[in-house]
């Protein structure tokens, strides 16, 4: 497994990159907990000098980057203010990744595995695409920038990426898959990959402290459909709940860019974090769970 020099680093110190975002919360939230140092920052990532000020001001060892531009309210942002994004998920998160390397800095990046789409070799329920295939989705800007960044990112020796997808966090914070779907009018109806917030932050805190670096497909195993997602949804959390589908072919009438829809193969982070004594949920099994916790926080 490939690591850097901070492997098993005496006295961490982290610092979040887009430190008001929703990850980023969740990530402090979770180091506090854990009582480890750690801060956050709000930054522009392409400002190299304020960024390389930052960083000799907090001297972390470790950097948790959840900075980017996603577009509100959302990806079809990206097409009309391309240069903004180029700006922020392209040179910012280089600049990032770069001067922490000058600084000997590990840089965990959380990524995105929106880069993917269903094809012959990979049909739905078939075979999990796997970190070192190359991506074939561009249908929208947002993924053809990062799927581009990516593959350059993969050069710097200090860097880990985590691929998201679709995140889902055990409340309806409007950034959240489930928050999406159950306000849309209409649904498609696609086994993707999902990102249980619950199940995997805790793995993105025990991959930076080890060290480690490369890509990771960061989703629990599986795939789930929408239409799955809301009747666990509704069994626990919202009875009276409904909703209709529609095709993909409708969808992109009122889409200015496509979507991704994939399953990731997760086997190697499952296999990693077998290491630390940590499983990782099977997706059904972690979206049920993560909708009974709602429901015990009073979610409705």
């Amino acid at each position: 497994m490939a690591t850097n020099g901070t492997q098993g680093a005496p006295n961490k110190v982290f610092l979040i990159w887009g430190g008001e975002g929703w990850v980023a919360g969740h990530l402090k939230e979770l180091l506090q907990q854990q009582n480890e140092k750690v801060f956050t920052t709000t930054v522009r990532m392409e400002n190299r000098e304020a960024v390389m000020a930052e960083l000799d001001r907090v001297k972390p060892t470790h950097v948790l980057n959840c900075a980017g531009c996603t577009g509100r309210p959302n990806v079809d942002w990206c097409e009309d203010n391309k240069e903004q994004v180029i700006r922020s998920n392209v040179i910012g998160t280089l600049n990032l990744t770069d001067c922490c390397f000058l600084k000997n800095v590990h840089c965990t990046v959380f990524a995105t595995g929106c880069i993917y789409a269903y094809d012959s070799k990979h049909p739905p329920g078939g075979e999990g695409y796997l970190e070192a295939d190359p991506a074939n989705f561009g249908g929208s800007y947002y993924s053809a920038t990062k799927s581009k960044v990516e593959e350059l990112m993969t050069t710097y020796s200090n860097c880990l990426i985590l691929r998201l997808r679709m995140p889902v966090s055990d409340d309806l914070h409007p950034r959240s898959f489930v928050t999406k779907i159950s306000k849309y009018d209409r649904v498609v109806n696609i086994p993707n990959s999902n990102t249980i917030l619950h199940d995997l932050l805790p793995c993105a805190i025990l991959l930076a402290s080890a060290g480690d670096t490369g890509i990771y497909n960061f989703t629990n195993p599986g795939a789930i459909s929408h239409n799955e997602v809301l009747t666990l949804f509704k069994k626990h959390v919202r009875p009276d709940f409904e909703w209709k589908n529609f095709s993909e072919e409708e969808q992109s009438k009122i889409l200015k860019a496509g979507r991704s829809n994939c399953e990731l193969n997760s086997d190697k982070l499952a296999k990693r974090m077998k290491d630390f004594g940590v499983e990782v949920k099977e997706v059904h099994t972690a979206y049920d769970e993560c909708f009974q916790r709602m429901k015990a926080n009073g979610v409705k």
